[in-house]
């Protein structure tokens, strides 16, 4: 990861364990997949509840690089929202 952006100068990482909070976002994102992925498994397939799963985790894998990624545009972006005089050019 860039440690600022091209465009603009922001400095991603502003202090050690920025990203934490991009733990939680990942897990809410993560968990929205899975779970949506269990339930079209076994609407589209019929497989009844512990054997819809192994396919869906298998699915899941695909998407954890995009969940990854997205966790931290998502928690920059909350986190601008919030704070939005540091972390700029400036810093």
């Amino acid at each position: 990861m860039h440690e600022r952006c091209p465009v603009c100068d922001l400095r991603f990482e502003r202090e050690q364990g920025y990203f934490l909070g991009a733990m939680y976002v990942s897990y809410a994102l993560g968990l929205a997949v899975l779970g949506s992925l269990v339930i079209l498994t076994w609407w589209l397939v019929g497989l009844e509840n512990p054997w819809n799963l192994a396919p869906s985790v298998v699915i899941f894998l695909l998407f954890v690089p995009a969940i990854f990624r997205y966790s931290r545009v998502i928690w920059m972006h909350l986190d601008r929202a919030v704070d939005r005089l540091s972390g700029g050019p400036s810093t």
